[in-house]
């Protein structure tokens, strides 16, 4: 099984060249309004443009309104859509593409509200896009229960091996990174990156 790579807050078409060069599965466009990466059509456009057909495209939304995504989807190409907010089940069950959930922390009662999507585990209170670690480890409850999960939340090149290594013998579905793997100007620092996708090789083997 291959650990995906997920790149997220992606802000610039040369980051996401640069993230698939890296070996990124997939890469996250913020449509979150008054976050740090958030971004217009048109920027998002020429994002998804530049990556077309070479990487898996997910649109990253928070508590929207349900015209509010038709609205991005239909001028954005992308292959996923993931809700970092406090969507009920019906409306995540709605979405036409594949769906990500995000959680706050390793919530078994809240993972069995979403069984039709992959679950991205983040900060149990600080919640997505602040880079805050926590025990990444109580991951692997919800893994050895069969869900499908991307650990987040404060990963970086020197983090993730050990992350991916602590939920058990059973390897999670993928890893997300915003912040980790940055330098100035929220944009993504391509030998962070590098670093980054190596690590997680090495902890698929056990290296």
């Amino acid at each position: 099984m291959t650990v995906r790579v997920k790149f997220c807050g992606i802000t610039h078409p040369d980051d996401a060249r640069a993230a698939v060069d890296a070996g990124a599965d997939l890469i996250g466009l913020n449509f979150v309004p008054g976050t740090p990466r958030f971004l217009q059509l048109a920027d998002a456009e020429a994002i998804a443009e530049a990556v077309a057909g070479a990487v898996e495209r997910v649109a990253i939304f928070r508590d929207a309104d349900a015209h509010d995504i038709e609205r991005v989807l239909r001028r954005i190409e992308v292959e996923r859509v993931q809700l970092h907010g406090d969507e009920p089940e019906e409306e995540v069950e709605a979405i036409e593409l594949p769906t990500i959930k995000a959680l706050r922390g390793a919530d078994e009662e809240a993972a069995a509200r979403y069984p039709g999507s992959i679950l991205l585990l983040d900060h149990p209170t600080e919640g997505g896009g602040r880079g805050q670690s926590w025990k990444w480890s109580d991951a692997g409850v919800l893994i050895a229960h069969g869900y499908d999960v991307i650990l987040a939340g404060g990963l970086d090149p020197e983090s993730v091996q050990a992350a991916i290594e602590g939920v058990g013998d059973v390897l999670p579905w993928g890893v997300d990174v915003a912040t980790g793997v940055e330098g100035e100007g929220r944009r993504k620092d391509v030998a962070k990156m590098r670093a980054f996708v190596e690590a997680v090789r090495r902890a698929e083997v056990g290296e």
